[in-house]
């Protein structure tokens, strides 16, 4: 148990996450990378570049070299951490992509990339914004993607996810592809049906009694005289958004098992939270597992599109989770929660509590198993799970112990994306109409609105028509939370302590979806 409080200590204290990630060979030194270390492939970097990227002193914000390696004329901006892991955790992937049926059962196909996709090149040699064309010219279904991932104890989950996240979103889109063709149609309940609408008449309402149908009686369904209808209750209207939605969620979870099997093979460290964005069929969909942020900043207003996943907004989750199964607590903690660490002395007390069945708070008797340490503790960012973790929800981790023991953490962290959906082209956007998406260093600092108020008047100064518009606010929003090194560190305005996290920022300009239709 005194390690356990050690490890809490640390991490309140402002330790790291969970184990060093100044090292890709944590775990399996001795197993080859699935991917090697990199930077976002559009910035276009070479390995000089990289290298001297990774400064924690002068910490420079790095851009993109050319604003069309991106569609819509996205910006993106990046910094790395000011000495809490030897490379930047973050990373990131921008793709366009058109997802075409798959093919034939004597096809050839391949784990990393369907051929039935035609994908943007981000590659630094500049093939620009052309799409690759496959030999075939079946017409399929445009989408945009945009990725963040923040990595934690070593960058190797980071990475992955980055490359491939996409493609299980692709082929979950391939699975409902003839669905989604169909616009006027709902989605049918039984896949390769036409959908039916199937509704009680008046008189069936009227002419069957619910006692009439339990007792068999004449004209009941399942009666001898009247042999039951096809159909005789009304199904649930699915509609293309919820489809789209359920191809995103099924892909989180299909990377995170790939990431647990390639493990195996590969040397793949730590783990990391998941942002992206998907615009298709005129509505952008954002889905979110962990404690990154995506804002929508519509003339001047603030549409929130992501909600953060950390020990405090999952609390009754995991408290219920570990009253239903105490088992992965190892003994030596309590899924209750009390405002301080209990102290022997106080056993027979009482003392404020709560559990997953409450928001609020009661007293209870305090007993000897009230001693162990909490499942979570902490408040605010130094909150820990199991005195580790202080996010809920991503990718990876699936090897991360407490320390010092066997207690595995994997069982309380979720994979599932929350997905929130907006209809795009539904609104006329202006040219400073944005979509803001950042990783946790950049929220950790800055508001929503602080960070809608300095891009909005970063874009008030820029003309409508300026290309680079929108790469100069993502750098002036990185360093607005970067801030400048002073004598007591890093100092953003009003002399607050600036981030000294790695961070990431799109900024995407929405009028460019209107166009898209």
């Amino acid at each position: 148990m005194l390690t356990r409080v050690k490890s809490a200590v640390a991490n309140f204290m402002g330790g790291m996450v969970a184990g060093s990630s100044n090292s890709e060979s944590l775990g399996g030194s001795d197993l080859p990378l699935k991917y090697p270390y990199t930077r976002p492939e559009f910035l276009g970097l070479s390995p000089d570049e990289i290298e001297c990227s990774a400064d924690h002193i002068a910490r420079p914000i790095l851009i993109l070299k050319e604003t069309k390696r991106l569609p819509w004329a996205t910006g993106y901006a990046e910094v790395i951490n000011a000495g809490k892991s030897h490379l930047n955790e973050d990373q990131a992937c921008c793709e366009v992509v058109v997802v075409r049926s798959r093919p034939s059962a004597g096809g050839n196909s391949t784990s990393n990339r369907p051929p039935t996709t035609r994908r943007r090149s981000s590659l630094p040699n500049g093939e620009g914004l052309g799409l690759r064309e496959n030999a075939d010219v079946e017409p399929g279904l445009t989408f945009h993607y945009w990725g963040l991932f923040d990595g934690h104890a070593g960058s190797g989950a980071a990475v992955v996810a980055s490359k491939l996240l996409q493609h299980h979103i692709i082929e979950h889109l391939q699975e409902v592809l003839d669905v989604l063709r169909n616009p006027a149609q709902l989605a049918p309940i039984i896949q390769g049906e036409e959908p039916t609408n199937y509704h009680l008449t008046p008189t069936t309402h009227r002419g069957i009694t619910r006692a009439a149908s339990l007792r068999g009686a004449a004209g009941a369904p399942g009666s001898p005289s009247h042999p039951p209808p096809t159909r005789f209750f009304t199904e649930k209207k699915i509609h293309h958004e919820s489809m789209v939605m359920g191809a995103i969620e099924n892909a989180f979870k299909e990377m995170d098992a790939q990431i647990e099997r390639d493990k195996a093979v590969f040397n793949i460290s730590g783990g990391c939270t998941a942002l992206c964005a998907l615009f298709l069929l005129g509505k952008l969909y954002v889905g979110n597992a962990g404690d990154s942020r995506a804002i929508i900043i519509r003339g001047g207003e603030v549409i929130p599109m992501s909600t953060e996943f950390t020990p405090e907004s999952e609390r009754q989750r995991l408290q219920f989770l570990a009253y239903m199964q105490p088992h992965l607590l190892g003994g030596e903690f309590t899924h209750l929660e009390f405002p301080r660490r209990v102290q022997r002395k106080e056993v027979g007390k009482r003392m404020l509590y709560r559990d997953f069945t409450m928001s609020g708070w009661a007293y209870k008797t305090i007993e000897d198993d009230d001693l162990k340490f909490p499942l979570i503790y902490g408040e605010g960012k130094k909150a820990r799970v199991l005195a580790t973790i202080g996010v809920t929800r991503g990718l990876g981790d699936h090897e991360l112990k407490v320390h010092d023991s066997n207690i595995y953490i994997k069982p309380f962290l979720s994979c599932c994306p929350e997905v929130k959906v907006y209809p795009l082209t539904q609104y006329e956007h202006g040219a400073d109409d944005v979509l803001v998406m950042g990783t946790d260093g950049l929220w950790d600092v800055l508001s929503n609105q602080e960070v809608a108020e300095a891009v909005t008047g970063f874009l008030a100064n820029c003309g409508p028509d300026d290309q680079h518009r929108y790469t100069m606010a993502a750098q002036d929003l990185v360093m607005r939370a970067r801030g400048v090194l002073k004598d007591r560190g890093w100092r953003i305005a009003n002399e607050r302590l600036g981030s000294g996290d790695d961070i990431s920022v799109y900024i995407i300009p929405l009028r460019y979806g209107n166009l898209q239709t």
